[in-house]
């Protein structure tokens, strides 16, 4: 049975996908094809905010595009030298929280301490700063375009300030079609497709219901 995932591919310890190898336990031959993409923004304001630790009281961070966002600023800005020698030891004097594994990793690899990753969501991340955070500096939060908004509404419901700024904007894939297209005239109309965001839903719906035609009522979703 064929399998459309819409997602990009993420290698694990074993060097495949976990959904691939997954699904191929159960028989399932699963495709991956990309449907967003990120496009960075605000990076010199970023930087500049980076650069000035003591105006806050920790960091949030909520998606590994954010921790991209660190990334590049201090690359861009040729600011890798000084991040390792007092800019990552001043933001690792207060609190960096992170929300689920993945993205703890990525902090924990540009030198930060992290907490909360075991939360699951925003709003239980929420909960865990609101137990331990009294109002002082603000928590600098990069952020999405998409961002919910329950994280800033409970932490300002407590008091705690929170400063926002959106480092990336979530756009449609590239090769959304052209990869849809190859999918379709090399395998078929697919049993099931996985969408994992509404995001990828909105960009992608269309283009499959065009290729799938009338069997578009036989795919599982």
């Amino acid at each position: 049975m064929k399998v459309l995932l819409l997602k990009d591919a993420k290698e694990d310890d074993c060097g495949q996908d976990p959904y691939i190898r997954e699904l191929a336990l159960y028989g399932l031959e699963a495709t991956l094809i990309p449907v967003l993409s990120f496009e960075f923004l605000s990076l010199p304001s970023f930087s500049e905010k980076l650069s000035h630790p003591e105006c806050y009281g920790g960091l949030i961070f909520t998606s590994p595009r954010a921790v991209e966002a660190v990334e590049l600023c201090l690359k861009k800005d040729n600011k890798t030298e000084v991040w390792e020698k007092s800019l990552k030891e001043k933001w690792n004097a207060k609190s960096v929280y992170v929300v689920g594994n993945a993205t703890a990793s990525l902090v924990s690899k540009i030198g930060l301490d992290v907490e909360g990753e075991n939360c699951g969501n925003a709003e239980k991340l929420a909960e865990y700063i609101c137990s331990r955070e009294s109002p002082a500096f603000p928590l600098l939060f990069p952020c999405g375009n998409l961002k919910r908004e329950i994280l800033p509404k409970m932490l300002k419901d407590k008091g705690i300030h929170m400063e926002s700024i959106t480092v990336y904007q979530t756009i449609p894939h590239p090769g959304i079609q052209v990869n849809l297209d190859s999918y379709y005239s090399k395998q078929g109309v697919p049993a099931s497709i996985t969408f994992f965001s509404p995001s990828g839903l909105t960009y992608s719906l269309k283009h499959i219901q065009e290729l799938s035609g009338d069997s578009i009522d036989q795919i599982k979703v």
